[in-house]
């Protein structure tokens, strides 16, 4: 993050009842008179037998009575990005769930999450100016965030709860913490006076725009989507590039689905660096999860399995690498993956290893 660090207190931004007046602006006409019900359809994890039965169960939803919807759902996010109409079903699932009591995991867990991310008043904030790089509470990323590709913004890092997206939270069905949390946190940024962050996460650029729009809430600076800025980055770094000659599997984060416009991206930076993806069952928007926060929602059955189909996948694909860009999945695949034969790296770190700053042997 630099040398030039601020750690301190921030002052509470707004008042505790006024973040509850934010709602999701969801257009039930447009749930309505869908005639694909593709939301559901689409599912990975749930079958239905065609567009009556889905279009009928989203209803429910929506209306605010039992549904399997609401015991079923993975929290993948996936339908965010299969609603093509843009209406937000997966944050209206949960915050149906949440109305309802119907938390997807034990309260310990939920409660666990709740305390850990709360803010604390303990934060770091770099040489900020008109730019941040957010770090949000992900040491990991500051790792990331360092050499020749992030030098003119490596020591404008800013790291704590106070700047952490609580995206998270709508894998428990906790949206009053999001709709609490996050009009504060952009409210932090603004306090910062910064004109745009670089949002180091899917899961932050996806909350700063998807779920802020979602519910109505003004962000006073552009966020960033950080492989944007690599790609960028990397173009003016070209006569650097030494081609990596490999073969990789792209494991696509679940917050991906909240930004599907970004995809693309990690296809362009591959091509630039000389990666070959080929296609395989499980991409793009038949993509399985990491399949972590399975195991607290679904139970370990399910999880076990979905890793094992997607690395099975990674495999038949003649993958030697498995690349991340995110950390938590990251952490919960790394191991794994490495067991079955592949290299884990992240796709910072590859294209690292494409201009020289990091070794092959390294990437882990």
């Amino acid at each position: 993050m630099g040398t030039d660090v601020k750690s301190g207190f921030m002052d509470p931004i707004i008042k505790r009842g006024r973040c509850f007046m934010v709602q999701l602006k969801f257009d039930q006409k447009v749930c309505a008179s869908c005639r694909s019900a593709d939301c559901l359809l689409k599912c990975q994890y749930m079958t239905f037998s065609g567009h009556k039965e889905a279009h009928g169960e989203m209803m429910k939803v929506m209306k605010g009575k039992d549904s399997r919807v609401l015991t079923e759902c993975v929290t993948c996010y996936a339908c965010e990005e299969y609603c093509t109409r843009g209406n937000h079903p997966f944050y209206l699932i949960s915050e149906k769930r949440e109305e309802k009591g119907m938390f997807t995991a034990p309260r310990p867990i939920t409660t666990q999450w709740k305390n850990m991310t709360q803010m604390q008043g303990k934060y770091l904030v770099g040489n900020v100016k008109d730019t941040a790089l957010s770090c949000c509470y992900l040491p990991e990323l500051g790792q990331l965030g360092t050499g020749e590709i992030f030098k003119d913004v490596a020591s404008a890092g800013v790291f704590g709860a106070e700047f952490m997206c609580p995206a998270v939270h709508s894998h428990f069905a906790r949206m009053s913490v999001i709709k609490e949390r996050l009009p504060v946190v952009i409210e932090n940024y603004r306090k910062l006076g910064v004109k745009e962050v670089i949002c180091m996460h899917d899961e932050c650029y996806g909350t700063l725009t998807s779920m802020a729009s979602a519910y109505g809430m003004e962000v006073p600076f552009k966020p960033v989507y950080y492989l944007d800025f690599v790609w960028q980055r990397m173009q003016e770094l070209k006569d650097k590039i030494k081609p990596l000659g490999i073969t990789v599997a792209y494991q696509r984060s679940c917050s991906n689905r909240l930004i599907p416009d970004k995809l693309p991206v990690v296809k362009k930076i591959f091509k630039l660096i000389g990666v070959k993806a080929p296609k395989r069952k499980y991409q793009d928007e038949n993509a399985l999860c990491c399949a972590e926060i399975l195991r607290s929602v679904s139970g370990y059955k399910l999880a076990d399995d979905v890793q094992k189909r997607n690395i099975d996948d990674m495999l038949a694909s003649g993958a030697e690498y498995c690349v991340f860009n995110c950390p938590a999945c990251q952490t919960s695949l790394s191991e794994k993956v490495a067991k079955r034969g592949l290299k884990p790296v992240h796709i910072i770190d590859l294209c690292k290893m494409a201009i020289g700053e990091k070794e092959r042997e390294a990437a882990s």
